[in-house]
């Protein structure tokens, strides 16, 4: 629906479908989160729903030319250099760390920068209020979206290095 709304020129309501999906997303985790419903499966399926819905919105925007294909490419290479570590973590049957405070941040950031960016492109009084702060959610998010990479890539890393010193011991 919203990549019809968007090509279709509706960027208001595609906007209000990023605002809504947003909050879907954030209200599924909190309602899994209080009643006790979180699941290993929900664990490894909610980032890559995350991913899917970033990358489907991201290839949307850029293809509408609301963003520009170089932001794609910063995010897209941060997905590139955890998924390259993926063949270490199996290898090493190492766990999958856990998405902690700083990547929930990125997403929501992320997730509240697309909105306000795609509203930017719709004349009116709002649109350099909506640039301006879309534009300073999507640079914090990438920032933070990257800080977790690299969080991650320690972890993996701290993970090997025990794995090597039981081994060693053992």
């Amino acid at each position: 629906m919203f990549i019809w709304l968007l090509v279709s020129g509706h960027l208001v309501w595609a906007a209000a479908v990023l605002v809504a999906s947003g909050f879907t997303d954030y209200l599924d985790g909190k309602i899994a989160r209080r009643y006790g419903l979180v699941s290993r499966l929900g664990q490894l399926l909610d980032p890559i729903a995350d991913r899917l819905y970033i990358a489907v919105t991201l290839l949307s925007l850029a293809g509408t030319g609301v963003i520009g294909w170089w932001l794609v490419a910063v995010l897209v290479a941060r997905d590139a250099f955890i998924l390259a570590m993926y063949p270490l973590v199996r290898r090493h049957h190492l766990p999958i760390p856990s998405v902690d405070f700083v990547g929930k941040a990125a997403t929501f950031n992320l997730l509240g920068a697309f909105p306000l960016l795609l509203l930017g492109h719709v004349p009116g009084w709002w649109t350099v209020p909506a640039l301006a702060t879309g534009w300073a959610l999507a640079w914090w998010g990438v920032g933070l979206y990257w800080v977790t990479g690299l969080v991650y890539a320690a972890q993996v890393r701290g993970m090997m290095a025990q794995r090597r010193v039981l081994e060693a011991a053992g």
